[in-house]
């Protein structure tokens, strides 16, 4: 699986002439997807509206660009406006047999899938799971109380309307070579991305965006939460940086930023933690990524941290999305 995941980062990311040789199987995804919201439009294929807002936080590109940090910054701001938030996410690699469900802080990540567990211990709002986004914010407003609807992903569940988009770009990697699955990093065309209502482009500068950072605040340790210490406290020390995300050069950079020498250890992405992962670590500080951390906790040994990371946006981002959420709600 990490082997895949380098032979995708060099197709997509790295300029490999062999992703030419996808071009026909690209080119007939990209026409399905633009078929496929063609009916959408049309009303082909139904769409359905709930009786609330609903604020879909997307990518366009396969793996993370850093949606569901922002989630957690969004439900925050939208309580600190007055709403009532709560959040709809897919579940993904969740073993569950039964779909949606309502997700708790004691929810077992393996059978509703880490990132639903990640927000709802750290957003405060009712969380539900499932692949239909319909069903999960039908089941989210049946007993919630909730009067708007975030979803983490989705921007291409377009059985869901929504009434605000948001579009997260890993700005480092960009698009990649611009192309469709499977020759390039795409769900959707590039076009897709001046459609939006608001972008955001994590780590730097893109083009139509705006400035989004993840910043460390600091280090928890996974056994008990309520010790912490500054990831700067182990400078020139070598730790060992375990990432099962979208993109695991971004969390080994960030630490190598504080002076840390790494012993890496990448995973693909949601990858499902077992003991002998656990055993073949290194002696010595372990860091992680908090999505990661949610399914190590019950496997990990001592000395084993998660990095906990807020969300830096760029000035006047709030007053605008305050004045586009008040549209909307509005409206």
């Amino acid at each position: 699986m990490r082997h895949m995941s380098r032979i995708h980062e060099s197709l997509w990311y790295g300029g490999n002439s062999l992703a030419y040789l996808l071009l026909p199987l690209s080119w007939l995804y990209c026409g399905g997807v633009r078929l496929r919201r063609l009916a959408y439009r049309r009303g082909w294929l139904q769409s359905r509206r709930l009786p609330v807002p609903v604020v879909v936080v997307g990518n366009l590109t396969v793996g993370g660009t850093g949606k569901t940090p922002l989630v957690l910054w969004l439900t925050g701001f939208l309580r600190s406006q007055g709403y009532r938030p709560g959040i709809i996410t897919r579940g993904y690699r969740g073993r569950g047999k039964r779909w949606p469900r309502l997700v708790d802080v004691h929810s077992d990540p393996f059978e509703v899938g880490d990132e639903p567990v990640l927000l709802a211990r750290h957003s405060g709002c009712p969380v539900v799971a499932g692949p239909d986004r319909v069903a999960a914010g039908e089941m989210l407003l049946a007993g919630s109380g909730c009067d708007i609807i975030v979803s983490d992903d989705g921007l291409q569940h377009y059985r869901l309307q929504r009434d605000l988009e948001i579009l997260v770009v890993d700005a480092p990697r960009g698009f990649g070579n611009g192309r469709c699955l499977p020759a390039g990093p795409l769900r959707e065309p590039k076009a897709r991305r001046r459609e939006v209502d608001l972008a955001l482009c994590n780590g730097g500068p893109c083009p139509g965006g705006q400035v989004m950072r993840l910043v460390p605040d600091r280090l928890v340790d996974l056994r008990n939460p309520e010790i912490s210490r500054s990831p700067a406290e182990l400078r020139g020390q070598r730790v060992t940086a375990v990432a099962g995300i979208g993109n695991p050069d971004r969390f080994f950079q960030l630490l190598r930023s504080y002076g840390l020498h790494l012993n890496e250890q990448p995973y693909p992405d949601h990858h499902p933690f077992s003991r002998e992962d656990v055993a073949s670590w290194l002696p010595g500080p372990v860091i992680m990524t908090e999505k990661d951390a949610v399914k190590c906790s019950g496997l990990a040994r001592g000395d084993v941290w998660y990095l906990a990371v807020e969300v830096r946006l760029q000035d006047g981002f709030e007053r605008l999305l305050a004045s586009k959420i008040k549209g909307i709600v509005d409206g």
